[in-house]
Formats: structure tokens, sequence, C-alpha cells
């Protein structure tokens, strides 16, 4: 039973940009560079015939590419932080891309994401992280600015680690074009073999 999230994943050269961003806080668990991305849905544990069906219907969300600026930094938490992120500047069309997204897990009958979206690229986990610390940290980094990036695809993406932070395995990517799309073809049927194994 595969937990599955759509996501966007970052050029190398801005994951390298966020990476100088680690260190300087302690009780912060910092995210490794090759896990940072921008969580678009989350949809949870499915089972493998569901998750065959999504991966197949988000390869009929259709938009355009467009471009994303990293611009600051943020903490999630107030008096009890508990993820240190960065922000991208306001773009419509993330929101027009998650609005697709989401549209489309409604139609297969997915349980509704209750949290608002809100995009952000977490690069930290915080525990006993006191709310003066992360804002004397964020006075200090906050300014961080990573130049335009093109956005040309969105990606749906797995992970079995109940804590967040990674692994993350990449299982689909879908194209963002206005002529053609990427129908997902992706056999969740291995799960059932690997979850098997696990229960051994």
């Amino acid at each position: 039973m595969p937990r599955l999230f759509a996501a966007l994943e970052l050029p190398h050269t801005t994951m390298m940009q966020l990476s100088l961003m680690r260190g300087g806080l302690p009780g912060a668990r910092f995210i490794d560079p090759e896990n940072y991305h921008l969580t678009l849905r989350f949809m949870g544990d499915l089972e493998n015939h569901v998750a065959d069906e999504v991966a197949d219907a988000l390869g009929r969300v259709n938009r355009k590419p467009f471009e994303l600026t990293l611009c600051g930094l943020g903490v999630f938490g107030g008096k009890k932080p508990h993820s240190l992120f960065a922000v991208p500047k306001s773009c419509p069309e993330i929101f027009e891309l998650q609005e697709d997204i989401e549209r489309t897990c409604q139609r297969l009958n997915l349980p509704a994401d209750p949290r608002k979206f809100t995009p952000h690229i977490t690069i930290a986990r915080l525990r006993n992280v006191t709310a003066e610390r992360a804002a004397k940290f964020l006075s200090e980094r906050g300014g961080f600015f990573a130049p335009p990036v093109k956005i040309k695809d969105f990606v749906l993406m797995s992970s079995r680690d109940s804590i967040g932070g990674g692994p993350y395995l990449r299982e689909e990517i879908y194209p963002l074009t206005r002529d053609q799309y990427s129908v997902g073809n992706y056999d969740f049927e291995h799960f059932k073999d690997q979850n098997a194994d696990a229960m051994h």
C-alpha cells in the first residue's frame, strides 16, 4: 500500500542553494537536499488499484510550464515551531495546478485534504526549538533568495517514512504542456510483494 503525494521537484542548482541554509539551529533535523520538494497534494496510504487510478488520472492534468522563485524562509508552529521552510514568491500557476490536482482527487473520491494549501518547501523538522531561537535564525538567514527556475513538470512520489523528510521515490513524471500530456502507467502492484515480505 503506497503512501503517495503529488509534488514539484527542484532543479539541482536550487537544491544546492537551499542546502546552504543547513546548520546553525540546534534542535533542527535538516532534510537531505535530494528530498526537497513542494507538496501539491498529499493522498496518503492508498490501495494498489486506487494508486494506479490516481497515477493514470494525473496524466490528464494539463497546465503550462511556469517560473518558480524562492524568496525567504519561514517557520510553521507559532510558539511551538515544528518546521522550517523556504517560501516561494507569489505564483498563481502553482495554485491553478494544485486546484486541478485536487479536482482530480475528488473525482476519484479520495478524502479531502483538511489543510489549506500553503506552498512551501520544508528544509528542516524542528524539535525543542523555541520561538525565540527560530526567530533569531530567521533574522539571520530569512532573506534567502534563489533565482527563478522553469518548472516543466510535476511528479507523483511515494514515501514509507511516517515522520517526513524522506527518502522519497519518484513514481511518475507529468510534463506541463497544453499540447500533450503523459498518462501515468506505473504499476503499484509491486507494493503487494514488498508488503508481504515486510510481514515475514
